[in-house]
């Protein structure tokens, strides 16, 4: 049974679940710190759960800044995030349930 993941990485695959993102893109859109983001991007990458590219230099060299790695969901990242969104919403109603007695 693959590990399951945890709340880091279900907040990454989250923000790029509507389309390609670049990196700071994700940092911003998570309020995580880089330092948190690009090695869990690495560890998601390496399992098959994002799918990686980098664009092209002349776009980047048009617009005068670095060249960006572009992130987007695979269908096994898509799985995972929505089974870790089940199982989240699971351990919130099990907590909420547990406190209300």
């Amino acid at each position: 049974m693959p590990r399951s993941l945890g709340i880091s990485s279900l907040r990454i695959l989250g923000a790029i679940r509507d389309g390609v993102a670049y990196g700071l893109d994700i940092v911003h859109e998570t309020g995580m710190p880089s330092g948190t983001v690009y090695p869990t991007l690495g560890r998601l990458k390496k399992r098959g759960l994002v799918k990686a590219q980098w664009e092209d230099q002349r776009v980047a060299d048009r617009e005068g800044r670095p060249r960006r790695r572009y992130y987007s969901l695979s269908s096994d990242g898509a799985e995972a995030l929505a089974r870790g969104s089940e199982r989240v919403a699971e351990l919130a109603a099990e907590l909420s349930a547990g406190s209300a007695g």
